[in-house]
C-alpha cells in the first residue's frame, strides 16, 4: 500500500465504513432515495422514516461504496435521527463549500473523520451521497 493510500484509509474511517452495518436496509421505510457518484460510480440507497413534522425518525442504508463513502454514510446515519429536510439541505451546502476549500468545517457531528478525504477530489462525489440521497428521499 502506498503512503498516501495509508493516509487517506485510516483506521478511524474504515471502523465507520464497517460500521454502516448498523444502518441495514429496511423495505418498511417508505421514503427512499438514491445517488452516485459521476466519477467513481459509488451508489447510496437510503431509506427513511418521517413523523408528522418532517423529522427523520428511521433510516436504513444500501452502500455500494469505497470506504470514503461508507465511511461518511456513517456519519450521515449517525447523525440523521430528529433532522428535517432544511437541517440535510443546509448541511449539504457546507459540505460542498467544505469539498472546495471555500469554507470551514460543515456544522454535522463527525464529520472530521473524513477530513483526511479533502486532498483527494476524486472521492468528493462519495462523501456527499448519504445528503444527497437523503434529499431526493425527502423531495
Amino acid at each position: 500500500m502506498t503512503a498516501p493510500a495509508r493516509t487517506l484509509y485510516t483506521p478511524a474511517i474504515l471502523a465507520a465504513a464497517t460500521a454502516l452495518a448498523d444502518y441495514p436496509w429496511d423495505d418498511a421505510l417508505a421514503l427512499r432515495g438514491e445517488a452516485r457518484s459521476r466519477r467513481c460510480g459509488s451508489t447510496l440507497a437510503l431509506g427513511l422514516g418521517v413523523d408528522g413534522a418532517g423529522r427523520i425518525t428511521g433510516l436504513g442504508l444500501r452502500a455500494h461504496a469505497c470506504a470514503i463513502g461508507q465511511a461518511s454514510a456513517h456519519i450521515f446515519a449517525s447523525a440523521a435521527a430528529g433532522r428535517i429536510r432544511a437541517d440535510i439541505v443546509k448541511a449539504r451546502a457546507e459540505l460542498a463549500g467544505w469539498l472546495a476549500g471555500e469554507s470551514g468545517e460543515p456544522d454535522w457531528p463527525g464529520v472530521l473523520l473524513i477530513e483526511p478525504a479533502l486532498a483527494y477530489p476524486a472521492r468528493h462525489d462519495a462523501i456527499v451521497l448519504a445528503w444527497d440521497a437523503a434529499l431526493a428521499a425527502l423531495a
